[in-house]
């Protein structure tokens, strides 16, 4: 789990110690994270706010992309990496079944601006996309 002093109330956001997102601070090993998944260009990690029972997220290390849309026009064969450990992850976690959610932008829900993707497995609470 993630701990310390955050500045967005959502959990993941900018750490007040630092200039660099949340994400890029997991990366380095200067926050813990629950880990479940790394290689050399991701890292997946269970969200602190779950929206539904199985909740990760899956990162790029690199923090050059700040939303989807950046990443699938620079670097389409790190977005489909990306993908690719989320079906894994959720093949693994949720019999396969899940939905993947990249927020871009802060009115759309983006609070950490380093491009992540949300996988969300088994019955959504309530108040979520669960009726769409």
């Amino acid at each position: 789990m993630v701990t310390g002093e955050l500045v967005s109330g959502s959990g993941y956001a900018r750490s007040m110690s630092s200039e660099s997102t949340i994400f890029e601070q997991i990366v380095a090993r200067e926050i813990p994270a629950d880990i479940v998944f790394e290689n050399d260009h991701i890292i997946a990690i269970t969200d602190i706010a779950p929206q539904a029972p199985l909740h990760l997220l899956v990162i790029p290390k690199t923090s050059a992309y700040r939303n989807v849309g950046e990443l699938a026009a620079a670097d389409p064969a790190l977005l489909a990496e990306m993908v690719a450990t989320a079906v894994q992850l959720a093949a693994d976690r949720a019999s396969g079944e899940f939905r993947l959610v990249f927020n871009t932008g802060a009115s759309a829900g983006q609070t950490v601006f380093h491009v992540h993707a949300h996988v969300l497995g088994g019955t959504l609470l309530k108040g979520t996309l669960a009726q769409h």
